[in-house]
């Protein structure tokens, strides 16, 4: 049903005239004295029973009042409030009921009667406040029914429904501390006792809906949402609040849009509009069943199907809006309800009503009911419809006010009802002596005193007491709207939660229960501004909007994100680098030369090789050590050049591997002294063949100082230089193993290399070596022009060509070359240097021999 108010302002104005010509009297009638008399008669109707106390309700059984008299000039004509509302009715014979119920409690206020006024707010604060003030003051007119009279002065209040009305009426009732106790009016804003020191409610505060709203936006990781509230007291209060613990949650609003009061389609139009303009799927709905159902209305209207609507519990379990032909849109729809609890003989009680039955009171809305239920009229001439039967009778579950399935408004009056009860009991309970109230002439602070003090259990076993701000234990019911085979909506309870003293609440939620909405079935449906980022990316907030909308960005090199959503990368320890998805650190690849490696397999295959051959020359050499070719080279030379040769082929292999202290001192000082050794071996049969044949004066005999010793020892003495340079650098600064890291193709790698440690002492080495194979060179060039068949002075200067060659590219390629390629131009260059010795010397000697051996004579020999 559909509220209409267009003039909100002009109703408050109304009551706040009545108000004020009211206020004297109800002063001095508070007081004990004097009276007040109405400028107008309320619009309401009410339902009155005599006892010796009176507890006064406010229940909406219509929601749309009359146009108020704007000219204030004459008294108001008897109009009534317009378009029954069943639920509230329910309510109001909820409060009959339980006062009955508690009348005939022996163990309950004995000796004591309770009575009731109930009067119709009409769902507007002037007409709410009117009621109050006639309840309390009493009213110039008589109330019809068995007990006639002015209306005696109300201590206690039972209502109002919304926290519109209510906030106003506990306003003007809180200066005289006359109590309150709501059983619908959940703003936050009740609780401030300042401003409501008499307030008390049975239903919890929408602080702790809202608390609950929020866990489940959290929990379901729906951080786009969009809000919707009513333009009242109820909604604006209630998002704020929500707002309020969605704080620092990360869910963030898509968009707030405020319902107007005013249901015009044009203005419902451009709300709905933005729902549907926004990415957000979930609706957080705030409103009054009357609101939501003006909004709603034109959601199906529109066809939307593909939002989840997050309800409130003013409108989950409002039947009006699960009507088959709204599900489509809506169901799925997920919510938080009051407690629902059933009430042992309320169904009986509802279905006995009959306008012409017995009855202790009058009720002037019972007409109302039976003819809007049955379609009849009690009256002939009566409109158009026909005359009721008299047959008609009031099923249970049938209709709104026959519904006892859904207790949860209602069971918030039937508690009301007992936490006065039990107020009232403890007055009666007093004892003697001392300062007890007066029940004669009871004063409304003394109810607000006892109420204070309520503490009893319902027969559901609810616990029922007010805790300083007068709200009590919040108990809510998570309600999901499901489709029934025969296509209508059925609450399913799919969770709860529960507050205790001092606890935040414990929730329980089902979510294997649950039927979601948008079409999403079983499957919880998402609502995100951004997809949430993987692991390896962080999220980068965009400019101008929430800090739920981001964009995905990789994590740096050396950087990990582990976890979904990360707001930041973090930097991977030391020696640990980023996997290629960024998602772990993982060791850093230790990079060397190594057996394992192509490369390293290669250079060991080639230094093997060499080493073979040189090997195999030997052996050749020992075998034909006799003939004449070897005898013309110097046989001894010749062995020792090629065990020199073999050295430095293997001392190849030391380079490869990884670095150790053994190995870096090793590979060096094996390199350096195996080359000096090669080196004065072919110097040495360089000298003797130059001094030979160079020596052309009569008598000189330079060749005396050249023997076989003297060529030993100017190669150990060559050799010796080389050893002493290596011994101090090993001795003050030796090679060692280091770490560094480079930039690999996947990342930064960790070199381990050996570390020259002096500079100095491989420089000398190098250097050394340098200035053997330059002097070799030389004194080879010098005897390049020497008999062929004699010596090898051109063989050695081709090998020393290839020797300086490869060794002055050395140096170029040796500094450009990253990572373990500098061990391997260093091993090339031992190999290349090797391989053109052998090949140069050796290979056409070893032809001759194995080949040609007709050439391996004295006579081919001093040819030329």
């Amino acid at each position: 049903m559909v509220l209409r108010r267009s003039s909100p302002q002009v109703m408050w104005l109304s009551g706040r005239l009545w108000l004020l010509a009211c206020l004297p009297g109800l002063v001095l009638g508070l007081a004990g004295g004097g009276a007040c008399r109405l400028l107008a008669k309320p619009v309401s109707g009410s339902v009155y029973r005599a006892g010796d106390v009176v507890i006064g309700g406010l229940f909406p059984i219509h929601v749309e009042a009359p146009e108020p008299e704007l000219e204030f000039r004459s008294k108001r004509s008897n109009t009534n409030c317009t378009i029954f509302y069943q639920r509230a009715y329910r309510w109001l014979q909820t409060m009959i009921f339980a006062v009955e119920e508690v009348n005939r409690n022996p163990s309950l206020l004995p000796g004591l009667r309770l009575g009731y006024l109930a009067s119709d707010s009409c769902l507007v604060e002037g007409t709410a406040l009117g009621a109050a003030l006639g309840m309390v003051t009493g009213q110039e007119d008589s109330i019809s029914g068995t007990d006639c009279g002015t209306t005696p002065e109300v201590p206690v209040i039972i209502g109002d429904t919304s926290s519109s009305s209510s906030i106003v009426v506990a306003q003007t009732l809180g200066v005289f501390t006359l109590p309150m106790v709501s059983y619908f009016a959940s703003c936050t804003c009740l609780s401030d006792r300042r401003k409501y020191p008499s307030f008390f409610r049975t239903v919890p505060s929408d602080a702790f809906q809202a608390r609950a709203m929020a866990w489940l936006l959290s929990r379901l990781g729906w951080t786009w949402v969009g809000l919707l509230s009513g333009d009242d007291d109820y909604g604006k209060y209630g998002v704020q609040m929500l707002l309020q613990e969605l704080r620092g949650s990360g869910v963030c609003v898509s968009y707030s849009e405020v319902i107007p009061k005013v249901h015009s389609q044009s203005r419902i139009s451009r709300v709905v509009d933005t729902i549907q303009r926004s990415s957000a799927t979930v609706v957080v709905v705030f409103a009054s069943p009357q609101d939501a159902q003006a909004l709603l209305k034109e959601v199906v209207r529109q066809n939307i199907t593909d939002k989840q609507w997050i309800a409130s519990e003013a409108w989950i379990t409002f039947t009006s809006l699960s009507v088959p032909q709204n599900l489509p849109s809506l169901a799925g729809t997920i919510g938080f309800a009051l407690r629902r609890a059933p009430i042992p003989g309320l169904g009986d009680f509802l279905t006995q009503l009959r306008p012409d039955g017995p009855s202790p009171h009058h009720d002037p809305f019972l007409r109302e009911l039976w003819e809007e239920l049955f379609g009849c009229s009690l009256e002939a001439g009566q409109g158009t419809a026909q005359l009721c039967s008299g047959s008609e009778v009031i099923v249970e579950g049938e209709s709104m006010y026959a519904d006892v399935s859904q207790l949860r408004g209602t069971y918030n009056v039937y508690k009301a009802v007992y936490a006065i009860a039990h107020a009232l009991h403890g007055m009666l309970a007093c004892p003697p002596g001392d300062l007890c109230p007066n029940l004669q002439h009871l004063q409304p602070k003394d109810i607000v005193q006892y109420l204070r003090g309520v503490n009893f259990t319902t027969h559901v076993g609810d616990p029922v007491h007010f805790d300083q701000n007068g709200d009590p234990p919040a108990s809510y019911d998570i309600i999901n709207w499901h489709v029934t085979p025969q296509g209508g909506a059925e609450f399913d309870t799919v969770g709860h939660f529960l507050t205790s003293e001092g606890s935040g609440g414990q929730f329980h939620l089902e979510l294997e229960r649950v039927m979601w909405g948008g079409g999403s079935g079983r499957e919880v449906p998402v609502s995100v501004c951004s997809t949430p980022c993987p692991p390896g990316t962080w999220k980068a907030a965009q400019k101008g909007r929430p800090i739920c909308c981001f964009d995905c960005l990789p994590c740096s090199e050396g950087e990990v994100s582990r976890e979904t959503g990360s707001v930041e990368c973090s930097r991977c320890p030391e020696r640990f680098w980023s996997s290629p998805d960024h998602t772990e650190c993982i060791p850093q690849q230790v990079d060397f030369l190594s057996l394992s490696d192509s490369m390293g397999i290669a250079l060991s295959v080639i230094s093997v090789v060499g080493a073979t051959l040189t090997a195999a020359t030997l052996i050749t050499f020992i075998c034909h050590r006799h003939t004449p070719l070897v005898r013309a080279n110097n046989s001894e030379l010749s062995f020792l050049l090629l065990l020199s040769l073999k050295l430095c082929f293997l001392c190849a292999l030391a380079f490869i591997g990884q670095p150790r202290p053994w190995s870096c001192m090793l590979r060096h000082t094996l390199f350096g002294i195996s080359f000096v050794l090669c080196l004065s071996c072919l110097l040495s049969r360089t000298v003797v063949v130059l001094v030979a044949f160079r020596s052309t004066l009569p008598g000189e005999n330079l060749m005396r100082y050249l023997g076989p010793n003297q060529q030993r020892l100017g190669i150990s003495l060559c050799t010796l230089v080389q050893v002493l340079i290596c011994v101090l650098w090993l001795s003050l600064a030796p090679p060692r193993p280091t770490e560094r890291g480079i930039r690999g193709d996947q990342g930064p790698k960790i070199l381990l290399e050996c570390a020259v440690g002096s500079v100095a002492g491989f420089s000398l080495v190098l250097g050394y070596i340098g200035l053997l194979a330059s002097l070799c060179l030389l004194l080879a060039f010098l005897a390049r022009k020497l008999p062929d068949n004699f010596n090898e002075a051109k063989l050695i200067t081709f090998s020393m060509l290839i020797f300086c060659a490869v060794w002055v590219s050395f140096v170029p390629a040796y500094v450009s070359s990253p990572g373990k390629y500098t061990v391997a131009v260093e091993i090339f260059a031992i190999l290349a240097s090797s391989y053109g010795l052998l090949a140069c010397i050796f290979v056409p000697k070893c032809y001759i021999i194995l080949l040609r051996p007709e050439r391996n004579t004295k006579k081919q020999m001093m040819a030329k």
